[in-house]
This record gives structure tokens, C-alpha cells and sequence, in this order.
């Protein structure tokens, strides 16, 4: 298992978990996952907790506060993309026509941050990294291996990206779908699609995809563990069978057995 030191500005380094039951959570995705869990407390005297596999940091979860809750903020994954400057990104997000919740703001020695909204809604997370990197995995089984914007405008949010990231838009045909994938230099760095008419009002989001083993028996297990099935295990021809699911307090997430 190779431990990842660095991860290159315009790709994804970290994901974490807003829920509003963490014990609930450590059950479901430590069981589905193999990781160990490490509590720390935040400086907001919030506590904060690792996970880990195979003793190396893999993603993090913590509890939505009240104000939070009643402000209607609903369990969720975090995704997070590394850059070189959170400031400088930041100011490019505003010319590109983004949002962002606040100026950049350290993390402790960790790195610093900056939450912001693309033109479409879709929120992501902005780590310039100083002490940690984020996920020191990526890939393996038990970890995040692929990250997805389910998006209104393919176009625009493609156009924001690729100008925000340096990202290569790559289409492809998937039946009556178009996929596009996002490359950062020799490899995609994500992907991303439309959502379908037929969802109804569904915001644009950022999905985490973890990869596992068995894509039938990690469902089959997650529904043991409380989790619901949004979209039943199916393959996609030369990448690898996948499941949508959601957690007990509502969070979706995807799990992927990829293609030999």
C-alpha cells in the first residue's frame, strides 16, 4: 500500500464526513471499510475524527452542530481538492463566477482552507496542505478512489473547473448519457454528468466513491449496517461494478469493485 506524501493542486485529497450520529457512522463505514477511528479535538472545542486504514489517514467525519441542524444543513460528504494557494483560488472562484463562504482560514498547522460554491451550487472544499497532505491513501480497497459532480450545466460547470484546476474536459457516450472526465495532467482526476430530468430538484453535488472488494456483498452488508440503496449494484463496461448508497442519517456515497 503506497502512502501518498503529496497530491498534485487539482485533484482530490481528502473526504469528510458532516453526519449527525458519528457512532453511528463509525459502525457503518468502519465495518464496510476497515478503518479505525482516532477523535480529536478541534480548536472550536468541536472534536474531529480520523480515519484510518492500515494506520494511514484515509478521510474524517464529525458532528454537524445544532446552529447547523436548524439551519436545515442535512448529512453529507465533503469533498476536498488540493491547490497551491487557498487564497489565490479563492479570488479565482469569485472572477469565475463562484461563491465563497468566508476568506480562507488555517487549520491549525494542518493547512488552510476555503469552502466555495460553483456557479451551478455544487459546494467544494479548497486544501492547500502545509503539515497534512490529506489522504495518505487513495485507490486501494478500503479508500476514496474517484470523486463525481452530478451537475445542472455539464458546460458551465465544465468551463469553471477547467479554469479554476487547469483540468482537460474529456466526453464520452455512455449509451443516451454523455460522461465527461476530468484530467489533470497523464490521469482524470474525477468525473462528472448531468443529473437526470427525472430526479426532480436535486442540488447540485460532489459524490465520494470508495472502492471495496465486492461491490454485491459490500451492499449487502451496508443494508445490514441501516444503509438504504439508491441505485443497485451495476457495470460499467471496462471500469467496474458500482452501488449508490446512503448511510443512516442520509449521506449518500458510492461503492466501486473495479474491473481487473
Amino acid at each position: 500500500m503506497r502512502e501518498i506524501v503529496r497530491h498534485e493542486p487539482g485533484t482530490f485529497c481528502w473526504p469528510e464526513l458532516a453526519t449527525t450520529d458519528t457512532d453511528s457512522a463509525k459502525t457503518l463505514y468502519g465495518s464496510l471499510f476497515g478503518w479505525a477511528f482516532d477523535d480529536q479535538s478541534a480548536e472550536s472545542g468541536t472534536s474531529y475524527t480520523t480515519a484510518r486504514l492500515a494506520g494511514r489517514d484515509v478521510a474524517a467525519l464529525y458532528a454537524l452542530e445544532r446552529s447547523q441542524r436548524l439551519r436545515g444543513v442535512l448529512a453529507h460528504w465533503n469533498s476536498y481538492a488540493a491547490v497551491a494557494s487557498a487564497d489565490e483560488s479563492t479570488t479565482r472562484v469569485k472572477v469565475l463566477g463562484g461563491t465563497i463562504f468566508g476568506a480562507p482560514f488555517d487549520v491549525g498547522k494542518n493547512g488552510r482552507m476555503a469552502i466555495v460554491k460553483d456557479p451551478q451550487g455544487a459546494t467544494l472544499c479548497l486544501w492547500e496542505a502545509r503539515a497534512h497532505p490529506g489522504a495518505q491513501v487513495v485507490g486501494e480497497i478500503g479508500s476514496l478512489c474517484w470523486t463525481e459532480l452530478a451537475t445542472t450545466d455539464t458546460d458551465a460547470a465544465g468551463h469553471f473547473y477547467a479554469s479554476l484546476f487547469g483540468w482537460a474536459l474529456k466526453k464520452q457516450e455512455t449509451g443516451t448519457r454523455t460522461y465527461t472526465e476530468l484530467w489533470k495532467g497523464p490521469r482524470p482526476a474525477g468525473g462528472m454528468m448531468e443529473i437526470e430530468k427525472d430526479r426532480g430538484q436535486v442540488e447540485p453535488a460532489w459524490g465520494v466513491y470508495f472502492r471495496v472488494a465486492d461491490c454485491d456483498a459490500a451492499v449487502a452488508k451496508a443494508q445490514t449496517l441501516g444503509a438504504r440503496v439508491f441505485r443497485k449494484p451495476d457495470d460499467i463496461a471496462k471500469v467496474g461494478r458500482y452501488a449508490l448508497l446512503a448511510d443512516r442519517e442520509g449521506a449518500t456515497f458510492a461503492v466501486m469493485a473495479l474491473a481487473p
